[in-house]
């Protein structure tokens, strides 16, 4: 049997217990996002546009804005850096305006952790925090649909060695403040140490 194979109908998948992990209140969910180029956003807006190439994206395909909507973030700021430069393994500071941001959750979330037996549990294995995206996404289409309490996933950052990663469902957007705890530029100057740090870690260049 495949170690990561398709998903199972939700309502068979609704059998297996889910495994939850629990984020408090106050929990820091750091996240790179953009302000310029063809897909600014907003410190605090999830993206309703999808499926994207994003791992756990639970969007209906085909690609077009919807309800459904995503935010990924992480528990380590030098995260962030690994999983949103990955494609150019380059931390350009100044295209498309890049802003480092800390969440501080106004509320308790639930997800679904991927980190321990669930995956296996549910018929599927670790591989799908790093296995094919594709398959990932139909993962997380069936969880969405699956459990209707769970707001989003917990899971390993393959990039940074299995770092914790936040992935919210819109379920979750209640959850964000009305004011960020920590929100600077890239090409903010207080920043040069840190984007050297993550340079480092994952011997990306730092433009």
């Amino acid at each position: 049997m495949a170690k990561f194979p398709e998903p199972p109908p939700p309502a068979q998948l609704a059998t297996v217990a889910p495994v939850h992990h629990v984020l408090p209140v106050g929990t820091r969910c750091w996240r790179i996002y953009f302000r310029g180029g063809p897909y600014a956003t907003a410190w605090n807006a999830l993206r309703g546009y999808g499926p994207t190439t994003a791992r756990f994206d639970h969007h209906l395909p085909p690609p077009h804005v919807q309800s459904r909507q995503v935010l990924y973030s992480a528990e380590n700021a030098l995260t962030c850096f690994g999983e949103v430069f990955q494609e150019t393994r380059a931390i350009d500071r100044l295209r498309n305006e890049p802003w480092l941001i800390c969440l501080e959750l106004v509320r308790p979330v639930s997800l679904l952790d991927l980190t321990g037996p669930w995956p296996t549990q549910a018929g599927a294995s670790m591989a799908i925090n790093s296995g094919p995206r594709p398959r990932a996404r139909r993962w997380s289409q069936a969880i969405y649909a699956g459990y209707s309490a769970i707001e989003g996933l917990y899971y390993s950052s393959s990039m940074d060695a299995n770092r914790p990663a936040i992935m919210l469902y819109e379920r979750a957007a209640n959850s964000l403040p009305s004011r960020p705890g920590f929100h600077r530029a890239l090409a903010d100057p207080t920043l040069t140490p840190a984007i050297v740090r993550a340079a480092q870690r994952f011997n990306y260049v730092a433009l």
